[in-house]
């Protein structure tokens, strides 16, 4: 089943209201009544107020038109640069090679990586040379190419109920807001009905082990947790064999903010792939690298080298909240065809969504949703 569009397809159909009970119908007196009225002691009316004019109605908002308001804001500072010198460069010009070369800088310097660049510069080029051409063009020509590479890995997450428990590994830097995505992940599960249990693998830092204790407490699941500096691949050992035990459905462990120029780190990440595969051979089922948009050309490293130890299968985009440099997402499409499951741009829950590659590319181009 496709776990990811199953949990955040949280509406629900309105619930069936009871029927109203059966009234005894009472026969009443009149002469009751008006003897009861003439009893009552007088009511001070209060002086007649204006009646304030009613305030227009506002039609509610789709709830996709709003998540693209947010992505589209969490995008600005990649689609202000871009669009603001696209209308600079393009404004009344004629296509030359030097047109073009601004381009292309433009776009490297948004990270959308040398290909991604060449490819829309040569787009841009084909059949308009020594013509003018309206800087909306150009935007719709960069939205297409850039949709284009994404759209291949716009892949759900894929959550196989089979395997219990589904066991899933979430590596990633320090500060990249991996342990508050697994609380998000994990609440979204509960919400949908699966037992959900954290193994709290960071053991290099007490406060990612007291947010997971915490993000457990609110949920509902259950967290094995050890104190700090504990042997961080035991704990997974264990807490697979407790999943087991217990019929958890989804087994979510967090894992050390590693830097990736840290051997030793690294190392300690493989030792914990190692032993999970001795209690599920096919475990880890998933390896979910959690990336801070806001961290540009580094994230392309991180990429790499938790694909090499750990068999990264999907990413999460977080943090593109306005400040963020979102192109390097498109650059890590590109090169290394990682599957992007979802991107987020807030802390709520709700601002956790599936990726929407022509959503994506709209708006770090400046363009309106469809």
């Amino acid at each position: 089943m496709s776990f990811f569009r199953k949990l955040f397809n949280r509406s629900s159909p309105k619930e069936e209201q009871a029927p109203p009970a059966a009234v005894e119908e009472i026969a009443l007196d009149p002469a009751v009544i008006e003897s009861d009225l003439a009893a009552l002691p007088p009511i001070d009316e209060p002086e007649p107020q204006p009646v304030p004019e009613p305030e227009p109605a506002l039609a509610p908002e789709p709830a996709r038109s709003g998540w693209f308001s947010r992505l589209s804001e969490g995008l600005s500072k990649s689609s202000r640069s871009i669009t603001g010198s696209i209308s600079s460069i393009f404004t009344k010009k004629k296509l030359d090679k030097a047109t073009l070369q601004d381009l292309e800088d433009v776009l490297l310097q948004a990270d959308l990586g040398l290909p991604m660049a060449e490819r829309i510069v040569k787009e841009v080029s084909t059949g308009r040379y020594d013509k003018e051409i309206d800087p909306e063009e150009v935007k719709r020509i960069l939205a297409s190419e850039v949709s284009k590479v994404l759209k291949p890995v716009e892949v759900p997450f894929s959550f196989s109920a089979a395997q219990k428990p589904f066991i899933i590994l979430v590596v990633g830097v320090n500060g990249a807001g991996k342990t508050t995505t697994i609380g998000k992940l994990g609440s979204i599960a509960r919400s949908e009905g699966y037992k959900v249990m954290f193994a709290a693998c960071d053991t290099f830092r007490a406060a990612a082990i007291e947010q997971l204790n915490v993000w457990g407490g609110r949920i509902g699941a259950r967290v094995m947790a050890r104190p700090t500096g504990a042997d961080a691949s035991g704990l997974a050992f264990d807490a697979i064999a407790e999943a087991k035990a217990d019929g958890t459905d989804i087994l979510f462990i967090d894992t050390a903010g590693r830097l990736q120029n840290k051997q030793y780190l690294m190392d300690e990440l493989d030792k914990i792939v190692r032993v999970i595969k001795k209690q599920d051979e096919a475990a880890p089922h998933a390896v979910l690298l959690v990336l801070d948009a806001t961290t540009g050309q580094n994230a392309m490293a991180q990429a790499e080298i938790f694909t090499k130890v750990a068999g990264v299968t999907g990413l999460i985009m977080t943090k593109l909240d306005g400040t963020a440099r979102g192109g390097i997402l498109v650059a890590i499409a590109e090169k290394y065809q990682i599957p992007v499951h979802a991107i987020g741009v807030g802390e709520s829950i709700e601002d956790l969504q599936p990726f929407d590659a022509g959503g994506f590319a709209r708006a770090i181009a400046g363009l309106e949703e469809r």
